[in-house]
């Protein structure tokens, strides 16, 4: 059931959000994880592993089209399949 050889490689830089155009709708077929800092987080929007940072939404605020903000976490960030 793990097949590694149908997964398309992670890219460098992915988001959720299907209007960006870092968004890959393959990638999404498959379960991914994100670490940072060596701590697995479950609720990442947007990464980029080259300039060490993601962002994850805010418990609260939002923004004019009832969005959540997205907050910059920067570290050690690394992308896998599960």
């Amino acid at each position: 059931m793990n097949d590694t050889s149908s997964r398309p490689d992670l890219p460098d830089r992915l988001s959720g959000d299907s209007r960006s155009k870092h968004y890959v709708e393959e990638i999404f077929e498959h379960e991914i994880g994100i670490k940072l800092n060596g701590k697995e987080l479950t609720n990442v929007e947007e990464y980029c592993i080259s300039e060490g940072w993601l962002k994850v939404p805010s418990p609260k605020a939002l923004d004019r089209r009832g969005q959540p903000m997205l907050i910059k976490l920067k570290g050690k960030v690394e992308a896998f399949y599960k």
